[in-house]
């Protein structure tokens, strides 16, 4: 493998010629001639959509008469004083940055923050390579776009690295920039959520599915990439893998375009049930923290918890797939690194040590926005819907799929309703009369629980 030093002082491996062979693949496939730029724009700089726009940055961007590789965030968002402090130890921590600051004529401006006699912004940092999520891991210098019509208009490939509670507001808005346009953008979402729509039939609404509504790209365009990584891990050259899920005209070709020495993309048809996924484990991270912040870090109660909720989590990719099984692997894959060191998970604990409240919003400095807040809503009251009921396991009655995760419904009430305090996620561990997880496994398994109008299908 034949390694690369970038301005950003790391080592990036790959072969040169194969690297411009993938990327005039992709040109050739999306009819570009030659001079014409490949347009790329990442929307949304929280980490993981900022590592996403370095690293194609850090393989492709050397080829400048071939492809455009942009970065769009919102303007006038300031770096308070103590972000200031705290970016200006990492930069004299790092003495590749700081000599690339230097040498960019950009070193000043942070000394001046660090002292109070300046403000940065958001967008002026991520220009110097550090995202304001994700400050410890300085990136490769990006062109950072702040007016979003400039960004997208006329972009070959739109990624998006918006939250799901942001998506269908971005979009609608990028709409009114694309009502003109000829060529249909490829579109490649990041984001991991998902909304409930209770009428006229209770289903599930995920990004991608939102990106079509509002643009009217048809959905072969629009694909999903998501995995068991940490952003800052894979820019710091951590292997990894990852999934991008779509049509199969276009999720091939991406697949080999993404792919790294260090990060490989596999591919697969399943694009609405791995994005489902993404969002669920979000879901269950968030109560894995806060038990591990209640209990001092108790192997034995995060265990019992896993135990829990992994039961939980299966029961309901009974009732969103014909064939659960394929995603057990993916699934349990991501849940594990979301424990390890995810951003829902960190936000458990800081909830369950009182550093945070649920009253203090899901959008928070210094993490972005915590997904899995709204996803504990959105799957709670999807499946408590009356019209999805299952047999009671021991009671010979009917119940909503809710009244069976009773973690689920906990987080429901210590999230949402904000009715039990975060220490209350205890009592759904120790309650008595909580059925064997085995149960539930087996009862999902025996049972023709499949509802496919959740996921939107017939």
């Amino acid at each position: 493998m034949v390694g690369s030093v970038h301005v950003n002082g790391s080592v990036h491996g790959g072969n040169g010629t194969a690297t411009e062979e993938r990327l005039d693949e992709l040109r050739r496939l999306l009819g570009k001639s030659e001079g014409d730029l490949l347009k790329i724009v990442s929307v949304g700089a929280g980490a993981w959509g900022s590592v996403f726009a370095a690293l194609l940055q850090d393989a492709y961007g050397h080829f400048r008469d071939k492809v455009q590789i942009r970065i769009w965030r919102r303007p006038g968002r300031t770096v308070d004083r103590s972000t200031a402090e705290h970016l200006f130890e990492v930069i004299n921590s790092r003495e590749d940055v700081l000599r690339r600051l230097i040498r960019r004529c950009a070193y000043l401006k942070y000394v001046e923050a660090r002292l109070g006699d300046r403000t940065l912004y958001a967008d002026e940092i991520l220009k110097d390579g550090f995202c304001l999520n994700m400050i410890e891991t300085p990136l490769c210098p990006l062109k950072v776009v702040t007016n979003l019509q400039e960004a997208v208009w006329d972009a070959d490939i739109v990624v998006n690295g918006v939250p799901s509670t942001e998506t269908r507001e971005v979009f609608d808005e990028i709409s009114k920039y694309w009502k003109e346009r000829i060529s249909v953008p490829v579109i490649i979402s990041l984001a991991k959520g998902i909304e409930a729509s209770l009428d006229p039939i209770p289903r599930i609404i995920t990004p991608t599915q939102m990106i079509s509504s509002a643009t009217g790209v048809p959905t072969e365009n629009i694909l999903y990439l998501g995995g068991p990584n940490i952003a800052s891990e894979i820019y710091n050259k951590e292997y990894a893998n990852a999934r991008i899920c779509g049509s199969n005209k276009w999720r091939k070709p991406l697949a080999k375009f993404l792919r790294q020495p260090h990060f490989i993309v596999w591919d697969n048809s399943d694009l609405v049930t791995h994005e489902v996924m993404g969002g669920l484990k979000n879901v269950y991270a968030i109560g894995a923290g806060m038990v591990a912040a209640l209990t001092n870090e108790s192997a034995t109660s995060k265990s019992v918890y896993f135990s829990h909720c992994t039961s939980e989590m299966i029961f309901i990719t009974h009732l969103l797939t014909e064939q659960p099984e394929k995603l057990a692997g993916p699934l349990l894959a991501d849940t594990y690194v979301t424990l390890l060191k995810g951003r829902n998970a960190w936000y458990g604990q800081m909830l369950a040590k009182g550093e945070l409240s649920p009253d203090m919003g899901d959008s928070i400095k210094g993490k972005g926005m915590i997904q899995g807040v709204s996803a504990v809503g959105a799957f709670f009251e999807l499946l408590s819907q009356p019209s999805l009921s299952v047999q009671h396991p021991e009671e010979n009655k009917l119940v909503a799929p809710a009244e069976l995760c009773p973690i689920l419904k906990r987080l429901y009430r210590i999230l949402i309703k904000r009715e039990l305090p975060a220490r209350d996620i205890l009592q759904a561990l120790r309650d008595e009369t909580m059925n064997d997880p085995r149960e539930r496994i087996e009862m999902a398994q025996s049972h023709a629980f499949y509802r496919p109008s959740l996921l939107g299908k017939p």
